[in-house]
């Protein structure tokens, strides 16, 4: 069993929860009035693509779980390593929006996910 493994596939488990249930009832409240097409495609664009990351997570969360406890995947260093890449980038993404949107200090403390990110990249890289 891959403990470091196995801590970042449970939060990452719970992520997935939180983003589909938690982050499309958030993100569905701000809908734009339907007579404001621009935005309300612009809108429905972000709600899809919010839902793209869903399909991210939950494949990577199984690919997690299938690397901490089993032995079925015999390049599991290498796939390991892409993961805690993958997180990583994630968590720089992440910051660069952030910059990139102006975002106050205090933003990136109510925003936190790249904690996550370079925690569970850390981790991922340690259970390598």
């Amino acid at each position: 069993m891959n403990i470091p493994v196995l801590i970042v596939a449970s939060f990452s488990l719970l992520a997935v929860i939180a983003h589909i249930f938690g982050g499309t009832k958030e993100t569905a409240s701000i809908a734009p009035d339907e007579n404001n097409t621009q935005l309300t495609r612009s809108w429905k664009q972000s709600m899809c693509a919010f839902q793209m990351l869903a399909i991210d997570l939950i494949a990577v969360t199984i690919a997690m779980f299938t690397i901490s406890l089993t032995e079925f995947i015999p390049f599991e260093y290498e796939l390991t390593l892409f993961l805690s890449l993958l997180y990583f980038l994630w968590g720089v993404v992440w910051l660069i929006q952030l910059v990139w949107l102006k975002s106050s200090a205090k933003t990136f403390m109510y925003l936190p996910q790249w904690i996550f990110w370079f925690v569970g990249s850390g981790l991922l890289y340690i259970g390598a």
